[in-house]
C-alpha cells in the first residue's frame, strides 16, 4: 500500500481532502510563487518538513486531482510553481544538461595480409593474426 500524500486522508476506502492540510498546501504553493524559499514557504504554511520533502510536495501531481484523489491545486498554479522551480534551479546552476554523446564509428571490415604461420599457443596465434591487419575500413568506406 502506498503513502497517502499530505492534504488527504482515507475515509471508507476513498481519498478525501483534509481541509486544514489542504489549506496548508495552498499556502505553500502561493508563498513559493510569491518568492519565498522552500523552507520559508513551508514555515508560513505551518508544514514541518525537510527541503527535499517540500520540493516533492510542489511536484506532486496528485494535488491536481485524478481518479482517486480530489483536486487541491488548480493546473495553472501547479504549472506556475513548476516553472518557478525550474527557473530558480537554472539560476543557481542546478540543472545539468546531458552532454551529447559523440558517435563512435567502429571498423566493420579489415584488410589483412595472408597468414602463413601457425602457433600452438592460442595467445601467440591471436597476436600473430592481429599483426596481419593492414588497415581498418569503416562502414562509410573511410580508413
Amino acid at each position: 500500500m502506498s503513502h497517502i500524500p499530505f492534504g488527504y486522508r482515507i475515509e471508507n476506502g476513498k481519498a478525501v481532502i483534509d481541509k486544514e492540510a489542504a489549506e496548508q498546501i495552498k499556502t505553500l504553493f502561493h508563498s513559493y510563487l510569491s518568492g519565498d524559499s522552500l523552507a520559508t514557504a513551508a514555515k508560513k504554511a505551518g508544514i514541518k518538513a525537510f527541503h527535499a520533502g517540500i520540493g516533492r510536495m510542489l511536484r506532486n501531481t496528485r494535488y491536481l486531482g485524478g481518479d482517486y484523489y480530489p483536486a487541491i491545486i488548480d493546473l495553472d498554479t501547479f504549472k506556475a510553481a513548476e516553472a518557478e522551480r525550474i527557473k530558480r534551479a537554472e539560476k543557481l546552476g542546478r540543472i545539468r544538461k546531458p552532454e551529447q554523446e559523440k558517435e563512435v564509428i567502429y571498423p566493420s571490415a579489415f584488410r589483412v595480409k595472408e597468414g602463413t604461420e601457425e602457433f600452438e599457443d592460442p595467445f601467440g596465434q591471436a597476436e600473430y593474426a592481429y599483426s596481419l591487419i593492414e588497415t581498418e575500413v569503416n562502414k562509410n568506406g573511410s580508413q
